[in-house]
């Protein structure tokens, strides 16, 4: 059974509530996460075929997101650090880009992580030591203490470390110098 409600906008239009849509199961999550996966890997197998460039495709789902990483070996792993760039910048984009052929295909926005030749799991790893290192200092002085500025993936990186540690931590300033603030218990 749905209702329909009008109301009565601004400008004196009715305006008709969306029926509640019903709750997805854990099922139905799983089963769109891995058709993002899909779609980014072919997109992805696309992009290395003009580019010209080896790798395999490596699709997973974590933390409720799709994963998706391009992984190769030896001479191949040194040509795909082109797709990474300085400091993950070309990686970055792309990640951009492919959410948005993921995007196009479902209609959903995605939240889906590339990885590319494995420097997210790297980055993903120093910042995790950052952020107990942070910890362990604000601790010892009992003092908050401002890390550097950090993409929205590294802040969430040190966010996860901080809290699995036990303490808190915020997030200040405006995008490009938003960073991590650890707080004192």
């Amino acid at each position: 059974m749905t209702d329909t409600a009008s109301a009565t906008g601004e400008a004196g239009a009715e305006i008709e509530s969306q029926p509640e849509q019903p709750e997805a199961t854990a099922e139905d999550v799983l089963t769109r996460l891995e058709q993002e996966g899909e779609i980014a890997a072919d997109y992805l197998e696309e992009l290395l075929d003009i580019a010209d460039l080896d790798g395999d495709i490596d699709m997973d789902v974590e933390g409720g997101r799709a994963s998706v990483s391009i992984i190769s070996e030896g001479a191949s792993d040194r040509q795909l650090q082109k797709l990474v760039g300085r400091e993950g910048e070309v990686l970055e984009a792309l990640q951009e880009l492919t959410r948005l052929a993921v995007h196009r295909e479902t209609g959903d926005r995605s939240r889906l992580m590339l990885d590319i030749a494995g420097f997210r799991a790297r980055k993903r790893a120093e910042l995790t030591e950052l952020g107990t290192e942070a910890v362990e200092r604000v601790k010892e002085s009992g003092e908050p203490e401002k890390l550097r500025p950090m993409s929205p993936f590294e802040r969430k990186v040190v966010h996860d470390a901080v809290k699995a540690a036990g303490l808190r931590s915020e997030s200040e300033g405006e995008e490009p110098e938003r960073r991590v603030v650890v707080l004192p218990a």
